[in-house]
């Protein structure tokens, strides 16, 4: 097996947006970054991954580019880019970019071309369709998809009378990944940062970028509604592998020399299971590292949307965690370890408990299960510190994310715009809204959080924040920062075991429906890893594993080969 850097190393992502402030401006940026890497480095990670930094209008924050080659201009530079990795680099650290090439900014020079007309020599750089008409003569959108974001996913251009393709909003055209101009514009614009010593890259939206030829309408689900999913016909697609590969040979491939190795992770959505995820990642096709399947975040997502309810049972995150512990090592592929990311929830507060009675020990049984798993893991800034989701005091007015809102107005709309009626849905925003994950980092118990000076941050800073920070934290061994410092050090001390290991599921049997363990094991040694999801005490048998010394201990104990675990307690036994 090979062993290059990013198999061994945590990666740490940060929102720019809500990191820190250092101009008064009220939104995060670069040199905020860059002040904070004493910081960073101190938790022990290897890596930064940033959310998209690149000119933009913002309309979804920063995944709508306008140049690839620019920052944008509340951020920073490209001056302060250079002096971010290079700074990095010093540290012995490395540093990853979000790369968003499925669709661009409608106020991309790419796109502003292309919409000019008809013959625009970028013309079929995004998808552009005719109009369909009904019996009537209505004009009617090329198909029945609907965007990620909500209602059509086709956009009417006036002045040249077609469609154009947006899966997300009406300002993110899709680009025509078919035309090979594009892509090597696009790889053009990767080598712009590859050459000034970018690591590698977060690939957004990937397996978009290859749709079904003919973009026929996708089957009708909701006869209620105008607009069908038509993601079996918008998600990887016949040329998504070719689009990859040449990715790789073109771009990666010639700058991973020595110990740079370029790393690639890609967001890959509507597939979790084996067979659509091996071609992806397996080692021996040569197109990505790992991706992120999704499937970890969604786990209480409703069946028909998001923001239906399907309360989340340890019996889910067991499935999950079998699946993909196992199934890696089948076809030499590597996991991507995540529980939380710019688009979710926190998952302290969605897949374990922000009571206060619990926060602490929660957060430490979720770190302990990031940091046990075979992959590479992925924490966002503040996961280290506890921080947790906006409480149920908030209203609708502490939410600003285009995605939330958007569904509250559809429902609201259906229900007739009566704002009584949407109890059900606010508690699963509370649950789930991406403004969760983009919350401003907690530095201090100064105003907002230490996070800005300015009279008014960017979004809400969570009121929980004198309890809740990184300086109330730094000094102390027993915080969850100091239990995260720990379990990371412990990862790259026993890497033969927790990063390389077999992995041993604990079956529901034997641990108890609220328990989820697993066995890791490797040349002569074995642990055992418990983790408690409940909010009550819980006790597993394991009399064979009795004598084995206890590496890790939140809350818990062994006696009599009978294993308790306190509300969300988590427990490591280890011999060699």
């Amino acid at each position: 097996m090979s062993r290059p850097w990013w198999k061994e190393a945590t990666i740490y992502q940060i929102y720019p947006a809500s990191f820190l402030d250092t101009t008064g401006s009220g939104l995060g940026d670069l040199r905020g970054i860059i002040s904070k890497i004493p910081y960073i480095k101190s938790l022990g990670v290897d890596a930064l991954w940033l959310s998209p930094i690149f000119a933009s209008p913002q309309h979804d924050m920063g995944y709508d580019v306008a140049d690839y080659r620019s920052i944008h201009e509340p951020y920073g530079s490209v001056a302060d880019v250079q002096d971010l990795i290079d700074t990095l680099h010093r540290n012995n650290m490395r540093l990853l970019l979000d790369l968003v090439v499925n669709h661009t900014s409608s106020e991309h020079a790419w796109f502003k071309d292309s919409r000019s007309s008809k013959t625009s020599p970028k013309r079929e750089w995004y998808i552009w369709r005719d109009p369909k008409y009904d019996s009537s003569g209505t004009r009617k959108p090329p198909n029945n998809w609907k965007s990620l974001f909500g209602g059509s996913a086709w956009q009417f251009d006036e002045a040249t009378g077609q469609y154009y393709l947006s899966l997300f909003l009406p300002t993110q055209p899709d680009l025509n990944w078919e035309n090979g101009d594009m892509r090597q514009a696009a790889y053009a614009d990767m080598r712009f940062w590859l050459d000034r010593g970018v690591d590698g890259f977060r690939i957004d939206s990937m397996n978009l970028m290859s749709k079904w030829p003919g973009l026929p309408d996708g089957k009708v689900v909701d006869p209620n509604a105008e607009f069908q999913s038509g993601a079996e016909f918008f998600a990887s697609g016949p040329r998504m592998h070719e689009y990859l590969k040449e990715m790789r040979e073109e771009v990666f491939d010639k700058y991973g020399t020595g110990d740079r190795d370029i790393m690639t992770v890609g967001e890959l959505g509507f597939a979790k299971d084996e067979q659509s995820v091996a071609p992806y990642v397996a080692n021996d096709r040569k197109e990505l590292n790992m991706v992120f399947t999704g499937d970890i975040a969604d786990m209480d997502f409703g069946p028909g949307h998001k923001y239906d309810r399907s309360d989340f049972h340890p019996r889910k995150i067991r499935r999950i965690t079998n699946l993909w512990q196992m199934a890696m090592p089948k076809f030499d592929g590597w996991n991507a370890v995540y529980l939380d990311n710019h688009d979710s929830g926190r998952s302290l507060s969605r897949y374990a408990s922000d009571a206060p009675e619990h926060r602490a020990t929660a957060a430490k049984m979720l770190a302990t299960y990031m940091m046990t798993l075979s992959g590479t893991p992925f924490l966002l800034a503040g996961q280290e510190i506890g921080m947790a989701n906006l409480g149920k005091e908030y209203g609708l007015d502490a939410y600003i994310d285009v995605e939330g809102r958007n569904r509250y107005n559809e429902i609201l709309a259906a229900r007739g715009g009566d704002h009584s009626t949407m109890d059900d849905f606010m508690r699963e925003l509370q649950l789930k809204s991406r403004d969760h994950g983009r919350l401003p980092m907690q530095w201090d118990d100064s105003p907002h959080a230490g996070f800005t000076a300015a009279d008014k941050p960017w979004m809400t800073v969570n009121r929980d924040y004198p309890g809740w920070n990184v300086a109330g934290q730094i000094g102390d061994p027993d915080s969850v920062m100091g239990f995260w410092k720990k379990m990371i050090a412990l990862r790259k001390e026993y890497k033969e075991l927790f990063v390389y290991g077999g992995y041993r599921p604990l079956d529901e049997e034997y641990t108890g429906e609220m328990v989820l363990g697993y066995v890791r094991e490797s040349r002569g040694e074995r642990a055992v890893v418990l983790l408690n999801f409940s909010d009550a005490e819980q006790t597993v048998e394991v009399k064979e594993y009795q004598h084995y010394a206890v590496l890790v201990n939140e809350q818990c104990g062994v006696v009599e080969g009978r294993a308790t675990l306190s509300p969300f307690g988590a427990m490591v036994l280890y011999t060699a």
